[in-house]
């Protein structure tokens, strides 16, 4: 393998003269196929931990939001600021320290999220607005709006993320096969679906909660690892078609070492923005955009170590490949 560098990569067809591109690595010559058995084990682990967690989600026995596992949103405006802390504290002296805390600090607002979990026979929402006039007389506030969400609802929230999720992955196998071939379209799937299972294993081992929040991060990073993975896509294509000399096994190898520093690149991009978010974005932005890294890191994998692979071992592929030809 050549030595690590960092330079500009030459012009290419189609770029406008003189435009370059960041490289971190020099030529290199990874035999990538050849480790597919030991990253197949790696990824299986990762999946069977990820459906785990579903199963457990789907139970009831995961780490749920509110959103999911139903309780009480109230949401309070106060004249002055106060400080998250400051409430969190108080809360936790009074029995409920479990309840999750997001401050608007321009409108002085402060909502507190109870899963119906932690509730007691009372109304959480009369126990918050009690706890905080007793423990901050000096601090006059309004509430602004309180809301109750059953088990009911929130059982339906959980089927409604799950079709969003299984929609969004029949559309990306509709969108590679029309563009590429089925066997890419699945592939690609089958890595995305990879990678959204490694993050939500990874939250169940953590015990991090489970909202629509992370819902949502799990949708933003299945599109990531797609775009990561058509792009490796693209040049397996065009490789397939000029080296028809080569195997198709070494032709893979050739075009994932050929983007490699490119997936370096836009990764490590989006890793430097998250990183800051994840350690100073507060205790909402916090398991968000955690989310988000993870998925970052195991899209840029999978899109090397999975979706290039499961090519190689799609039925009868290399058979339709020489007769394409």
């Amino acid at each position: 393998m050549a030595s690590s560098t960092i330079g500009v990569q030459g012009e290419t067809k189609g770029q406008p003269k003189g435009a370059r591109m960041l490289e971190i690595l020099g030529k290199t010559n990874i035999d990538f196929m050849g480790k597919r058995k030991f990253a197949f084990l790696f990824s299986g682990v990762m999946v069977l931990l990820g459906l785990i967690a579903l199963v457990q989600i789907g139970w009831g026995s995961a780490n749920l939001g509110i959103d999911f596992a139903g309780g009480t949103a109230v949401q309070l405006k106060f004249e002055e600021p106060i400080r998250i802390d400051e409430a969190r504290k108080a809360l936790e002296a009074n029995g409920l320290g479990n309840a999750d805390l997001q401050e608007f600090g321009q409108d002085n607002k402060l909502l507190i999220r109870v899963k119906a979990s932690t509730t007691i026979e009372e109304k959480i929402a009369e126990r918050v607005v009690e706890i905080f006039g007793k423990e901050f007389p000096s601090h006059k506030f309004v509430v602004d709006s309180t809301t109750e969400i059953g088990p009911t609802i929130g059982k339906k929230l959980q089927e409604d993320a799950l079709v969003a999720i299984v929609i969004s992955f029949a559309g990306i196998i509709m969108y590679i096969a029309a563009r590429f071939e089925l066997r890419f379209g699945v592939a690609a799937a089958l890595a995305t679906f990879h990678d959204v299972l490694a993050v939500v294993g990874a939250f169940y081992i953590l015990d991090k909660e489970i909202t629509l929040l992370i819902v949502t991060a799990l949708l933003t990073l299945a599109g990531y690892s797609l775009t990561d993975t058509v792009v490796v896509f693209d040049r397996i294509r065009e490789n397939l078609k000029s080296r028809r000399r080569e195997s198709e096994e070494a032709t893979i190898n050739t075009a994932v070492n050929q983007v490699l520093s490119r997936t370096i690149v836009t990764s490590l991009t989006v890793v430097l923005v998250l990183i800051p978010l994840t350690l100073t974005g507060g205790e909402v932005l916090h398991d968000f955009s955690l989310a988000l890294l993870w998925g970052v890191i195991f899209g840029t994998y999978s899109s090397v170590f999975v979706a290039s692979p499961l090519l190689l071992l799609w039925p009868g592929a290399q058979g339709r490949l020489l007769k394409r030809r």
